[in-house]
Order: structure tokens, then C-alpha cells, then sequence
């Protein structure tokens, strides 16, 4: 069996069963046209990245790690660089729709390739679920703007009504009225106003269910943003980020700034998954690999500008953020349109909300119509029910595949928070670009061509150790403490992290690795480490939960599998 699940499907088969229309398309049997060049991918990664994140997720971040969140920026495209130039890697070599699951298929096997596709079903899945959770914070906002007033039970989750109402009845009772904020006191009224019987309340967030009712319908009836209006909606969303970065400087009171490290280091760390959920969407670039007129070329450089002018803009904007209010008051779910109303300038804040809907809508629309179509892509290796590649006869879209992606993102949208939805869609992204350093230090060696991306080698056999040592250096009192600590099984990660980072240094001197991916795989596995303990066992959970479909259907099902066994029989 260990030969079979690390079977690997060759890039010739994978572009031979392209070629045939076995591809990621809509359509079976049909070839997506090749219309993108270095422009639109660029604002297709823009597109991606400014959403949720820049809207929603900013504000946590920056109340975690004050002006300093900036630094967490620069350091989450860093990481995010060095993962683009490997994804640019494969796109270069295998350029379809596959993404990081075809990439892993080619690379470590069919087993790698199953993990990390169930991995990209859980990413695309509860990003949805925390960009339409984020949307609904905006539209209610909104609706606010226009007099029309949604009860707080149908605006919240469950466990963050039912925490806040515990909090605010702690406050009160120790007289700390200071830590009772106004998201503190909405929510906890939430709880005190809901329907219910007993002490079963009625708490749900209905507007997150109802935008991705709507954009499901959409997928399934195969409305697809054109590239025309993905520019202009990229347009729209840039728009709005430079008025509130030129408008929101004259309010800024330089003395917000300080200190610039409110909580340290360790403060600014807490904020990764926030900023780096906001990063994530730069990956969906490399799924539109057959869509581009010469991938080779245009992948990396739309990948790396979108990086680029995306944290140019965050950074503007987090310094916008904290220096017009303290970092103190800005664990909002809609931290742009808060600031602005702590000003009185209600007008531009109602405009920053309606940009946020706006916005928001199209990132949901972007992700949703990716999801099903890894299932379906999943589905005609064998791995998942045939059933979840049917393509819908007068839509032709994968109609169950994409029926049951509004279902998996509907229901969780009504009772999780987003700080749980985010850790866990940055610790499953973290994972997918983790294989793909991983799996382009297995790539042969091959030589530029013309006209085509080629990851630059430079050898990591002395720089890896380097590296190594002085991060030993910068983290000593964290080793210590994995020794010292009461709480060792929370530091884990953090131990898992450094003995990962020893191996590969070790086999980077060995084997004279790419610097590169080396340097990405070491990058993501920190970021990893600090998105803490009870997020990696949910992620490890829902690793244990795709190995045993995998050992109980997939393997068996696996087409590469039944081309095995039909070998094997007629060899005998």
C-alpha cells in the first residue's frame, strides 16, 4: 500500500488529460480561453486580497498589535513572497487549474495530494464562512445609514452574545466599567433581547445565511465575473482605500502611535491570522494558470505586484487606523466605517460601507466558484463521489458540488465568530503553501527557457545554518521556556517548529537546497506556530477526518488506483 498512496501523477498525464478535456473547466470537454495577461492578474490578486481582510479582519489585528501591526504586514508578504515565486514555480511547469492539489499530485503523491486538497476544502469553506460573516457587519451597517434598524440577535453568533452578556455582568459586578466597550455592550444585548425558551436563545447571523444563499444561486445558475468587471470592481475597491488613507490623514493624531508596540513582539504576533487571512486570496491567481495567454511569464509577476501594491496598502491603511483612534477601540468587525464615525464624517463612513458590501460579495463570489470546482476536480481522479462532478445540464456548472459548498459555508456562518473562522483558515493556507515550498525542492533541476518563470537557485547550503543559528539566538528565551513552562503542550507548535527547522537546515547543507523554498517552508512554519495550540489540534481533527475518507473510499476509487490493479491483472 505505501507504494500506492504515494503514486504521483505525471506532469505529462496532467497535461495530457488537460489537453483532453479532463481539466478544471466548466464544461467537460471544453478548454478555457487564454485571455489574461500580467494587468489582469494583477488585479485579479487585488481583487482576492482586498476584501474581508482590509474591511474586517485589520481591526482585531491592529487592537492586538497597536501601530505596530504594520511590521506583521511586511512580514506575512515576506512569507507570502517566497510561496508565490513556488507557486510560480509549478505554474511555470504545470499550467492548469489544478493549484496546490495538482501541484502536490505531481510532486509527494496521491496521498499529500488528497491531504492537502481536503486542506484547500476547509480553507475555501471557512474563508467563505468568515468573509460572509464580515459582509454582514458592513450590510447591517448600512442598513443603520438608512434608518433601518436590525435587532442584534439577527446580527451576531451564538457564543459571542452569549460570552459578551457573561462579560459585561463580570465588569459590572468588579466595577470595571472601562473595559465594557460598545461591541461588548451590542453583543451582550444580543442575549438579553433574543426569543427563546428557557435558557435556549434564538441568536443567529441572517444576513451572513442570506448573502451566501445569493451567491450560490449565482454559482449554480454559472454567473461568472467577467474579467471586465472584476477590473472594475478592483477599481471601485481602490478607489475607496485611497480616499479613506488621504481623508483619514488629516485626522490622524500622531500621539495614537505611541507607544508603537503596545503589547510587544507577542502582541503583534497575535494579530497573524487576521493579517494573514487577509493575504490568502493572492494564491487564487495560480488556478486561472490555463486562463493566461503565457503563464510562464505573466504568473509570477501578477502574483508579486499584487503583493506588492496589497501591502503598500495595508500598511497605509493600518497606520491610518491607529493613528486616527486608539488601537484600543478597534476590535470592530468593521474597524474602516467605525473610525470614520468616531469622527462624525457618517457620510464617507456609509460610503465605506457600501463599498464593503460591494466588495466583500465579489471575494464570496470568487471563492465560492472555486470550491466546487476542486471537489469536481477531486472527483475525476476518483477521490471523491462521482456525483460531486456532475456537471448541471443547462447551467453547466458542477451543480451538487456547488450546492453543497453554499450548505457547508451557510450553516457555520450562522453560530461561529470570526477570530475562530480566520485562525483556522490561515493555519489551513499556511499548510497548502507549506507542501508547495515542499514539493518544488522535489522538482528536477531544469534550465531557463525563454519566455518562461524559472525560480531563481541559489544554494542554501551555508545560509540555511546561518539562518538557523542566529533564529536560535532571536528565539532563546522561547527554547528555554519549552523546558521551564507549566503550559509545555501549548508551546508544542513552537517545538514542532524548531525540530523541523533543525532537519531541514541539516538537509539543506546535505543535499545544497534551493534558498527560496527553503526559506518559505521556514517562514510558514513559524507563522504556523503562532496561530496557537487549540487551533492546530481543530486543523489536525479535520486532517484525521480526510485520512479516513481517504482509507476507506478514496484509495480504493482512486483512478490511478484501478489503473494499477488493471496492470497488475494483466501482467498475471
Amino acid at each position: 500500500m505505501s507504494k500506492g498512496i504515494f503514486r504521483k501523477k505525471s506532469i505529462t498525464r496532467i497535461l495530457a488529460d488537460v489537453e483532453s478535456g479532463f481539466g478544471d473547466s466548466e464544461h467537460t470537454g471544453s478548454h478555457l480561453k487564454k485571455e489574461l495577461n500580467v494587468k489582469d492578474l494583477t488585479l485579479m490578486g487585488i481583487a482576492a486580497v482586498v476584501g474581508a481582510g482590509i474591511f474586517s479582519t485589520i481591526g482585531l489585528a491592529s487592537f492586538n498589535g497597536g501601530p505596530g501591526v504594520t511590521i506583521l504586514f511586511i512580514i506575512t508578504a515576506i512569507t507570502c513572497g517566497f510561496s508565490a515565486l513556488c507557486y510560480a514555480e509549478f505554474a511555470s511547469r504545470i499550467p492548469v487549474s489544478g493549484s496546490a492539489y495538482t501541484y502536490a499530485y505531481a510532486s509527494f503523491g496521491e496521498l499529500i495530494a488528497w491531504i492537502i486538497g481536503w486542506d484547500l476544502l476547509m480553507e475555501y469553506a471557512i474563508g467563505n464562512i468568515a468573509v460572509a460573516i464580515s459582509w454582514s457587519t458592513y450590510f447591517v451597517n448600512l442598513l443603520e445609514g438608512f434608518h433601518i434598524h436590525v435587532p442584534e440577535y439577527l446580527t451576531v453568533d451564538y457564543f459571542t452574545a452569549y460570552n459578551a452578556h457573561r462579560d459585561v455582568q463580570a465588569f459590572t459586578a468588579s466595577h470595571n466599567f472601562s473595559a465594557i466597550t460598545d461591541t461588548l455592550k451590542e453583543n451582550a444585548l444580543a442575549w438579553d433581547s433574543a426569543p427563546g425558551f428557557g435558557g435556549i436563545k434564538f441568536i443567529a447571523n441572517m444576513p451572513a445565511l442570506l448573502i451566501t444563499v445569493i451567491i450560490t444561486y449565482l454559482v449554480y445558475i454559472g454567473i461568472r465575473e467577467t474579467k471586465k468587471a472584476t477590473n472594475a470592481m478592483v477599481i471601485l475597491k481602490i478607489a475607496i482605500v485611497l480616499v479613506v488613507i488621504a481623508v483619514g490623514f488629516f485626522y490622524v493624531t500622531p500621539a495614537n502611535w505611541h507607544p508603537f508596540l503596545p503589547n510587544g513582539f507577542s502582541g503583534v504576533m497575535k494579530g497573524v491570522s487576521g493579517v494573514f487571512f487577509a493575504y490568502i486570496g493572492f494564491d487564487a491567481i495560480s488556478t486561472t494558470a490555463e486562463e493566461c495567454r503565457k503563464p510562464q511569464r505573466d504568473l509570477p509577476r501578477g502574483m508579486i505586484y499584487s503583493l506588492i501594491i496589497c501591502t503598500v496598502l495595508y500598511i497605509l491603511i493600518a497606520l491610518v487606523l491607529t493613528g486616527m483612534v486608539s488601537y484600543k477601540d478597534l476590535a470592530v468587525g468593521d474597524p474602516l466605517a467605525y473610525v470614520f464615525n468616531k469622527v462624525h464624517l457618517t457620510k464617507l463612513s456609509g460610503i465605506i460601507s457600501f463599498s464593503a458590501v460591494i466588495a466583500t460579495a465579489s471575494v464570496l463570489l470568487i471563492f465560492q466558484l472555486g470550491q466546487p470546482r476542486i471537489w469536481m476536480s477531486m472527483s475525476r481522479d476518483g477521490l471523491l463521489p462521482k456525483v460531486f462532478s456532475k456537471i448541471h445540464p443547462k447551467y453547466h456548472t458542477p451543480s451538487f458540488a456547488t450546492i453543497i459548498t453554499g450548505i457547508v459555508v451557510a450553516v457555520p456562518a450562522l453560530f461561529v465568530n470570526l477570530t475562530i473562522v480566520t485562525d483556522l483558515t490561515s493555519i489551513g493556507t499556511l499548510f497548502a503553501f507549506v507542501l508547495v515550498c515542499g514539493g518544488v525542492l522535489l522538482l528536477p533541476r531544469e534550465a531557463a527557457q525563454t519566455g518562461r518563470f524559472h525560480l531563481p537557485y541559489v544554494n542554501a547550503k551555508w545560509i540555511a545554518p546561518v539562518i538557523f543559528i542566529g533564529g536560535v539566538y532571536f528565539f532563546w528565551n522561547n527554547i528555554v521556556g519549552l523546558f521551564t513552562s507549566n503550559n509545555a503542550h501549548e508551546n508544542f507548535p513552537f517545538f514542532i517548529f524548531i525540530i523541523l527547522s533543525a532537519i531541514l537546515t541539516v538537509v539543506a547543507f546535505i543535499k545544497n537546497l534551493s534558498l527560496i523554498p527553503v526559506l518559505g517552508l521556514l517562514s510558514c512554519f513559524y507563522l504556523m506556530t503562532e496561530l496557537g495550540y487549540t487551533n492546530w489540534i481543530r486543523f489536525l481533527a479535520w486532517l484525521i477526518i480526510g485520512l479516513v475518507i481517504y482509507f476507506t473510499y478514496s484509495y480504493k476509487n482512486s483512478k490511478m488506483n484501478n489503473e494499477d490493479v488493471k496492470t497488475i491483472k494483466g501482467l498475471e
